[in-house]
């Protein structure tokens, strides 16, 4: 039995954990109850499952949980509110950025990540960011317009 604390959304959690490789996706979906973040591929592919980690975008479905102690983990839960969106959110919601939503945690995701790291990036950076975080139901156009629609509005 191995003991994690982990900083998730600014809050410090504790779980037991009988491995303590256990991936940080099954972490935060069964024993923190925090199921924005989603499963996908299980294979770092698709995106569903990125978080932040110390600002970095991350795909908790290969991140032993143990890597990520003492570090800062954001999930879609911890970057706004529906009284308070984050603006990437925000611009989603006004774009109208999601069709069957089960991408969306990621790309937002993902996109908090590149407007941190670059607040006004153009077209082709939003893509190259977005190019691992695959949207099935063909709704990159919209999300696309709304990274850019977050980066005008100083969506830092």
């Amino acid at each position: 039995m191995a003991t994690l604390k982990l900083n998730v959304n600014a809050t410090t959690r504790t779980v037991e954990l009988d491995d303590p490789a256990t991936p940080l996706l099954y972490i935060l979906r069964n024993d923190l109850g925090l199921t924005g973040t989603r499963f996908g591929c299980g294979l770092a592919q698709c995106g569903a499952c990125t978080v932040l980690v110390d600002g970095r975008a991350t795909r908790s479905c290969v991140t032993p949980g143990s890597t990520v102690q003492g570090r800062a983990v954001t999930t879609i839960e911890g970057l706004g509110s529906p009284e308070r969106p984050d603006p990437v959110e925000a611009a989603f919601i006004a774009e109208q950025a999601a069709q069957c939503g089960y991408c969306t945690a990621g790309m937002v995701v993902t996109a908090r990540a590149l407007l941190q790291q670059n607040p006004r990036p153009n077209e082709s950076q939003v893509r190259e960011a977005l190019a691992g975080n695959l949207c099935r139901c063909g709704g990159h156009g919209r999300i696309i317009r709304a990274v850019l629609c977050a980066a005008t509005a100083g969506g830092r």
